[in-house]
């Protein structure tokens, strides 16, 4: 993680955590993402390593929140946009550990809707980065975060709809309830991180 406390140029403790988290964030959905489209083992190391690490990070911040008086915009709203940083990664780490317990092979649906919730992490990741100097910036990248969410949302009515159309054996049932929850667990990560932008959205017109 290589978190420095003692940088000549001290960045408050709340937004070095929350840049951390968010770009942990990216690098997890990416290795899913490599995961989905290439079946690359490697991939799906980094995400399991980017959600302990996450996890770590939201502890830190945690016990930061506990001891510290003075934060740079309200505690609620760094609470929060821990918080569902966190679950965008948890959701993501979700869908892989479902795809290997049910042994789902990722279908079109699948790979489009995770590439979304990349996206989305990548735009989380800028909105954090440019918040302390530009904060209409970061508005402008938690926007597109929200759009990319129901584009995940819309995939999924979709995916959800064509299985309902196949054959009504039991094979293609069981397939189906498979697929469909991991389907839910990606959905459920692209949630949360609409979540994460309607913090930041907040943050910045508190800011105004």
């Amino acid at each position: 993680m290589g978190i420095n406390l003692h940088s000549k140029r001290k960045e408050n403790i709340f937004i070095q955590l929350l840049k951390e988290q968010a770009s942990t964030v990216q690098i997890g959905v990416n290795g899913l993402l490599r995961y989905v489209k290439n079946d690359d083992k490697e991939g799906g190391r980094a995400l399991e390593q980017s959600e302990k690490e996450g996890d770590e990070l939201r502890r830190i911040l945690i016990d930061e929140l506990n001891k510290t008086f003075v934060t740079p915009f309200d505690r609620e709203d760094i609470f929060e946009l821990s918080l569902y940083l966190d679950d965008v990664l948890d959701y993501a780490y979700s869908t892989l550990l479902e795809m290997r317990e049910l042994q789902v092979t990722p279908d079109a649906y699948l790979i489009k809707m995770v590439e979304r919730v990349k996206e989305a992490a990548d735009e989380l990741s800028m909105a954090m980065q440019r918040l302390t100097l530009n904060p209409m910036v970061t508005l402008d990248h938690s926007r597109r975060a929200k759009h990319r969410e129901n584009q995940v949302e819309k995939l999924y009515r979709e995916a959800v709809a064509e299985l309902f159309n196949g054959p009504e054996d039991i094979h293609h049932i069981m397939d189906m309830l498979r697929i469909r929850e991991v389907y839910r667990h990606i959905s459920n990560a692209a949630d949360q991180a609409d979540q994460a932008a309607n913090v930041l959205g907040k943050v910045v017109m508190k800011m105004m």
